[in-house]
């Protein structure tokens, strides 16, 4: 059994490896989970705006499902090469915020490069782990992230410091796989299952149950509308909500 710094520097390793060999976005075969679908929340437009270098690993599109409002701070959780930031500074507008912390440096690096290439004033990422994060109490407005929070080995603690960083009335919206029953311990030890989103993840009600634990509310999980199952698949993709209220 792997200890967790161990599986976080594996598939850091992993991932950086999946990001030198993708070239687009659109390259729909290293999205997390199998999930051929996972570009379909994303417009062909938006997508066109993007670098080259700006690849998703993600299993949904939380920025369409956030509402975020002009002069809102963002925080993304592994923004990897930067899309979902680089979507978010369109809706948050030239008086909001984004940021985005990743584990991987070669992710970090890409998505500097990409925000220059932009243009981009108002968008920064950070080195820095998901389960720790490098934020301020009650600075952020909203939290996102795109198939990463099944990666963590500490999920609790992953919610927890969401909630710590959120202001009142913040919101949590997640794109993840979720588990129609728990993953065997020979699949937790298939590093494919892993880094491909899978069995690091949680059945769905104790997903939700880790959610409300760290103290948010209105906890929400759907399935994505997208994600076709095929016989012997125990996940899908879904899309998480939840508020903090206090």
């Amino acid at each position: 059994m792997k200890t967790p710094i161990q599986l976080k520097v594996e598939i850091s390793e992993t991932y950086a490896t999946m990001l030198n060999e993708a070239t687009s976005c659109c390259e729909v075969d290293c999205s997390c989970g199998n999930n051929a679908g996972s570009l379909a929340g994303y417009s062909a437009e938006a997508l066109a705006q993007l670098p080259e270098g700006a690849v998703t690993f993600g299993c949904g599109n939380p920025v369409a499902l956030a509402s975020m409002q002009p002069g809102e701070t963002v925080l993304d959780l592994g923004s990897g090469a930067g899309l979902d930031c680089f979507l978010a500074t369109q809706h948050v507008g030239n008086t909001g915020v984004v940021i985005g912390v990743d584990f991987t440096q070669d992710m970090i690096d890409r998505a500097e490069e990409n925000a220059v290439k932009l243009g981009l004033k108002n968008v920064s990422f950070k080195k820095g782990d998901i389960e720790d994060l490098p934020l301020k109490d009650a600075t952020v407005d909203v939290v996102m992230s795109n198939c990463v929070v099944n990666l963590a080995p500490d999920k609790d603690a992953v919610f927890r410091e969401a909630y710590r960083v959120l202001s009142t009335g913040g919101r949590v919206m997640i794109s993840d796989i979720v588990l129609t029953r728990p993953a065997t311990e020979a699949e937790k030890e298939d590093m494919a299952l892993m880094t491909g989103c899978i069995s690091g993840s949680l059945p769905v009600d104790e997903y939700a149950q880790i959610i409300r634990n760290a103290g948010f509310q209105d906890v929400k999980v759907e399935r994505s509308e997208s994600d076709a199952i095929w016989d012997g698949q125990f996940w899908y993709s879904a899309s998480i909500s939840a508020t903090k209220k206090s």
